[in-house]
Formats: structure tokens, C-alpha cells, sequence
């Protein structure tokens, strides 16, 4: 296996523009060009690939072929309705089936790399469309690029792939394509459905009858920082793909569970992202012989959150992590500025925050974070031959 990573990019990745809408591709821009100025994608063994679009065949493992046509014929067809398509959250735009199958190919495109041991990690940082359906577009999302990708690993001879989706929202769309496939473990740890969009992800959706145990849901309360986000993940995470044994692990880094997203409620800073990119780099490693493959998701702070973000991922995937006292360069200051004016641009890649957190533990009267991962705890753990009670688990 290589030691390369890959990050597949080309600038037609930001076609994927719903116009004036919340996923402004300008965060993915953004993204590049502080990982570009800080050197990260210039780091030996790092390999820009150019992704290519996802075809029919591809596309229709997740999707089905009549939404696929649906996709092609609403940017001509003015009186198009259905689908999901032409609402507010996934309005019809030019281009809309060339652009999503784009992004699709390129979270193909890195999985591949990783499979076929030309890459021993892979990052997409313009997927993450997870909230797609087979049949209907959802939640900003047209084409679910990590189930298709996931779709691609199992063709290719994946017996065992772990999905862990850090999105503020629930994975939904993921785990609806793979509910009843046991290959495919899915974990998703979001704020409450009872709070947020899909409204799904309860720790009692623990995946269909075939697959008792497959789909793992920490439904976290509003206002959750750092350190209690930080407990509930290691308190489930680890443990369960500990116990499934994957033999890749796919990612969905969404950055919207940042304290100043606009669209959700949970209050993590850009040093607990960084802090879990490490933790799912350190399981990759652990459990998958490095094999790791990272797609980017949802995030609303344009300039504020998600380029640091998810450059911190770009350089836990590339090699040596950013140091979070990092300064942000002048010239990406400077374009930043001009892309969103008015907005405020970060002068380092911190938020001064510590994430630490104490370790779950079994308590009488837990907080409400406790409730969640003692929630999911007992509705999963034993499904995997675990224990819900023992830290140790």
C-alpha cells in the first residue's frame, strides 16, 4: 500500500451552486485556498487527482433511474415539480445532474485510490452530501456521494466498511441506502432529531432485521460543547467499530456543529473538530490499516469555520497536524475579505478552546449528554456483544 494521500480537486467541484441558498460552494474555495497557502497540499506524498463524473451505472447502486432522469429534466422543464426538487432546501439549478454526478465521481474517486492501495487516505472535501435518498433529493443534497461511494468499496470486494458521520444532522440518507446490509456499519453522531432537520437518528434506529446492530445513532441535546461531545464520541465510536472490524472507514466531516453555524445548535469549536479528525485518523489506523476516506458535508460558516476546519482535516489526513496557534495567511485573509465582505476572517486557526474531556462513565443522575450515550449504549451495544454499562466497552 501507498502512503500517498490523495485529495481529489479541480475547481469544477464548485459547480455543484444552489445559488442563493446556505451551501455556498464559496466555503469549499475558501477551504482550498488556506490548505494551498499553508502548504498543506504541497507536502511530500500528497497527490491532486481530478475527479471524473460518476456515470448511470455508478449513480444507480444508491439512486434509482427514474430520479436519475428527474435530476437531468427539471433545469429544462420550468413547470418540474417532484422529487424533492424545486423547494427552498434543493432548488433546480443548471447543470444540476452534471455537477452532483461530479461530486459523486470524486468521492468515488478517493475510495478507489484507498481500495486499490494507491493512497493509504483519500479526502473529498466538496462531498458529503449525505442527506440524498435513492428516490428524491433531500436537505441540499442531490446525489448521496458517500453511499455511492460505499456502493463502489463493496463492489470492489469490501466486506466490512464503517461510516462515522460528525455532521450536526443526522446521516440519514446513508443510513437509509444501507439499513439492511450488514456489510456497512453506520454511525452518526448529530444533534436531536427532536431540535433539528431530518428528524431522524434515534439511538433505537439500530438497523433493519437483517442487520441488528449496523446502523449506531447519539442523538445529542442543544448546546452540546467540546468536552461533552468529545465523551459521547469515544464513548460509542471506538467500542463499536472496535467490534465490527472494518476494513476501511469512510467519514463525513460536516463543520456545521460549530458554536457559530447558523442552521443548528451545537456549540463545538474548530479545535473539537480538529481534535476528532485526529481520533478518526488514529481509529483508521488502528483498525484499517490506515485506510481512511474523508468527505466534507455540511457547514454554514462560510469564512469563520469551515476553511479552518477543514484544512485541519486536510492536514490530519496529509501528515503532520496544524498547530491550532497556526496564523491564518495575509493573502487568504485578503481573499477571504473579498469574497464575503463583512464577514469576520479568522487570524488563526483556533478558537483557543480545550476540548478535553473527562471520560463517560455510568452515573445515577447523568447529564443530558450521559442520557444520550447511555441511550445508545443500551439500544446497540448489545446487538454487538457489547456490554452497555462497562466504560471499558
Amino acid at each position: 500500500m501507498s502512503d500517498e494521500t490523495v485529495v481529489v480537486w479541480d475547481e469544477s467541484l464548485l459547480a455543484y451552486d444552489l445559488g442563493d441558498h446556505p451551501l455556498d460552494p464559496v466555503r469549499v474555495e475558501l477551504t482550498v485556498a488556506l490548505a494551498r497557502e499553508l502548504g498543506v497540499l504541497d507536502r511530500p506524498g500528497v497527490r491532486l487527482v481530478r475527479p471524473r463524473p460518476a456515470d448511470d451505472a455508478l449513480l444507480t447502486r444508491v439512486h434509482t433511474a427514474d430520479y436519475l432522469d428527474a435530476v437531468r429534466a427539471a433545469p429544462t422543464d420550468p413547470l418540474f415539480a417532484g422529487y424533492g426538487l424545486g423547494t427552498s432546501d434543493n432548488p433546480v439549478f443548471p447543470g444540476m445532474h452534471e455537477s452532483s454526478a461530479l461530486v459523486a465521481g470524486a468521492s468515488v474517486a478517493a475510495a478507489e485510490a484507498v481500495w486499490r492501495g494507491e493512497a493509504r487516505r483519500a479526502v473529498n472535501v466538496a462531498g458529503g452530501l449525505h442527506h440524498a435518498m435513492p428516490d428524491r433529493a433531500a436537505g441540499f443534497c442531490v446525489y448521496n456521494d458517500p453511499a455511492v461511494a460505499i456502493a463502489r468499496l463493496l463492489d470492489l470486494g469490501a466486506e466490512r466498511i464503517a461510516y462515522v458521520d460528525v455532521d450536526v444532522h443526522h446521516g440519514d440518507g446513508v443510513q437509509e441506502v444501507f439499513w439492511n446490509d450488514p456489510r456497512v456499519l453506520t454511525i452518526s453522531l448529530h444533534e436531536t432529531p427532536l431540535a433539528l432537520f431530518p428528524g431522524t437518528g434515534f439511538p433505537d434506529e439500530t438497523g433493519g432485521p437483517e442487520a441488528a446492530g449496523s446502523a449506531v445513532n447519539v442523538a445529542l441535546p442543544p448546546g452540546t460543547g467540546d468536552p461533552g461531545w468529545q465523551r459521547a464520541f469515544h464513548a460509542v465510536v471506538p467500542s463499536v467499530l472496535r467490534a465490527f472490524r472494518p476494513q476501511v472507514l469512510v467519514t463525513q466531516c460536516g463543520a456545521d456543529a460549530h458554536r457559530v453555524d447558523p442552521l443548528a445548535d451545537l456549540h463545538l469549536s474548530v479545535d473539537g473538530q480538529r481534535a476528532t479528525y485526529l481520533a478518526l485518523r488514529a481509529l483508521a489506523d488502528e483498525l484499517c490499516d490506515g485506510r481512511w476516506v474523508a468527505t466534507g458535508g455540511g457547514g454554514y460558516a462560510l469564512v469563520e469555520v469551515v476553511p479552518r476546519a477543514w484544512t485541519h482535516l486536510l492536514a490530519v489526513a496529509t501528515g503532520e497536524p496544524l498547530s491550532p496557534a497556526t496564523p491564518t495567511p495575509p493573502a487568504w485573509r485578503e481573499l477571504a475579505a473579498a469574497r464575503r465582505p463583512g464577514r469576520e476572517v479568522p487570524l488563526r486557526m483556533t478558537d483557543d478552546v480545550d476540548p478535553t474531556h473527562r471520560p463517560w462513565q455510568p452515573t445515577g443522575e447523568p447529564d443530558p449528554v450521559d442520557r444520550a450515550v447511555a441511550a445508545t449504549r443500551k439500544a446497540v451495544f448489545p446487538l454487538l456483544g457489547l456490554d452497555p454499562h462497562d466504560p471499558r466497552d
